[in-house]
């Protein structure tokens, strides 16, 4: 890939999603659509993204019983999207099958932990250990259980990586040195999470809510 980012398009009209798109397609290696989206326009704002050339991450995080998941992926075979996150704490079972039932071109990757969340929220659950143990034990799962890859904050994708060679690692809840954090808590830059084994970088908010959202995205491009 030669421009790893993509940018999380969460908007409640459909003709703002398609004109910021457009202004930073030159920028951008993709477009990440979530359930904010997809719950707002459906498919076809997907088709209308999906009209701009650039490949479509569809990060609905699938969670349910084995045979719903995997029906949910049967479904989505007409949008064509090139990626598509289930929750890896869904076990082994609706992992294989949710990759099994997947389009070819479609890469499917287990969310492991939301980089919203940190030890103590993690521990507020009812998993002991640190988020760190519990990427490390969710992405062990995701690849036996066949999926080509996990979601991960880049604090834990260099670990990953390193057990995982060939896995392919989307890493949201990145921002640019000096961008504010937000509600996100395990951050680190893109360029980082790309020198530790990165293979997406998911990038909303300081390029949607930029002055010049173009010039924002190239600027982040140009750090990689």
């Amino acid at each position: 890939m030669s421009n790893p980012v993509y940018l999380a398009l969460d908007v409640p009209r459909l003709r703002d999603g398609v004109a910021l798109a457009e202004k930073v397609k030159a920028h951008v290696g993709g477009i990440k659509l979530g359930l904010e989206f997809f719950c707002a326009h459906g498919a076809h704002g997907v088709h209308m993204i999906g009209q701009l050339g650039l490949p479509i991450f569809l990060d609905l995080k699938l969670y349910d019983i084995p045979n719903t998941v995997a029906g949910a992926m049967h479904a989505i075979h007409q949008l064509e999207p090139s990626i598509v996150t289930i929750h890896a704490s869904g076990g082994r079972a609706m992992m294989e099958d949710a990759k099994a039932a997947a389009g070819e071109n479609t890469k499917v990757v287990g969310v492991t932990m939301l980089t919203s969340m940190d030890d103590r929220d993690l521990q507020r659950t009812g998993v002991q250990g640190t988020a760190h143990d519990q990427v490390m034990r969710l992405a062990e799962l995701a690849k036996d259980s066949g999926l080509d890859g996990i979601v991960c904050s880049g604090h834990e994708v260099k670990a990953v990586h390193d057990q995982w060679k060939d896995g392919y690692f989307v890493v949201p809840g990145l921002r640019p040195a000096g961008s504010a954090v937000g509600d996100q808590k395990r951050v680190v830059t893109p360029r980082q999470a790309r020198d530790d084994g990165a293979s997406v970088l998911v990038i909303g908010r300081p390029i949607s809510r930029a002055d010049d959202p173009a010039e924002a995205a190239r600027a982040i491009e140009a750090t990689l």
